[in-house]
């Protein structure tokens, strides 16, 4: 990452009027939750074809199954804290610069740093709220781990449903959300900057969204520490960590007061 390049960024949202920013794994792992891609991460350790909607929908055994992983990796994502690419996001949003945050991360923590949940829009859902598939009630995913680490195998809703319960994520083999598909798409097409930060880029349909926004007139900038896809067709490229570049920028934006 070079001064010059930071300067760049610190331009173009310093002159933009719309920004949308497209978040992935790479903000999530500064805050201690693997990536489940990279090497060592949880596909390395289980395969991710037994997870799939279809399997989870099918059997008991494919939902026995997925609850046993999620009983693991649930208390990281609780453990977690949003990192300066969180409150750098947040701050931009109160300098009415941010018009919202586009993510494929499911951990809740950028309405926890601050952002409205009308802010956040989550194409691939939420891991920390859950719902009964059949009577559609709501469950904090908290209370589902409550039952795993009691013993229950397969949680299923309160008397008199039983129906089966889910998480707010979108499985492999489970259509994408189709209201927060359109919306993004909407807001993409609306920006005058759209942010990429700590995405590859490699997942779709999620990943056309840093194309629509190029494709309606948007300035196109990407933050990430490997090259992705789209790079060519990106206005700059910064090779670096979320946390440490919009930390840096926002502290040239809005420099926070010295302490005494």
């Amino acid at each position: 990452m070079s001064g010059a390049d930071l300067e760049r960024l610190t331009d173009l949202i310093s002159t933009a009027r719309r920004i949308v920013a497209f978040t992935g794994a790479g903000v999530s792992t500064e805050s201690g939750i693997p990536d489940f891609r990279s090497p060592g991460g949880v596909w390395d350790r289980f395969d991710p074809n037994e997870f799939t909607f279809q399997n989870f929908m099918a059997t008991e055994g494919g939902r026995r199954r997925y609850w046993e992983l999620g009983r693991t990796t649930f208390p990281v994502i609780r453990r977690a804290e949003p990192n300066p690419a969180h409150h750098a996001l947040v701050t931009l949003w109160r300098l009415g610069k941010l018009d919202c945050v586009i993510t494929q991360n499911i951990d809740n923590l950028h309405q926890r740093a601050g952002l409205p949940e009308d802010r956040v829009i989550e194409l691939h859902g939420n891991a920390t709220r859950a719902r009964c598939l059949s009577c559609e009630r709501p469950y904090e995913r908290e209370r589902v781990q409550e039952w795993l680490e009691a013993g229950v195998a397969v949680p299923l809703c309160d008397p008199p449903c039983g129906g089966i319960i889910k998480p707010r994520t979108i499985m492999f083999g489970e259509a994408m959300p189709r209201r927060e598909m359109e919306e993004a798409e909407r807001r993409a097409r609306a920006a005058d900057l759209f942010l990429v930060v700590g995405s590859s880029l490699v997942v779709y349909p999620a990943a056309y969204m840093p194309l629509h926004a190029r494709d309606a007139g948007a300035t196109l900038a990407i933050v990430n520490l490997t090259d992705t896809p789209h790079d060519g067709e990106a206005d700059l490229v910064i090779r670096g960590s979320a946390a440490a570049v919009l930390a840096q920028v926002t502290d040239r934006i809005a420099p926070r007061p010295a302490s005494r």
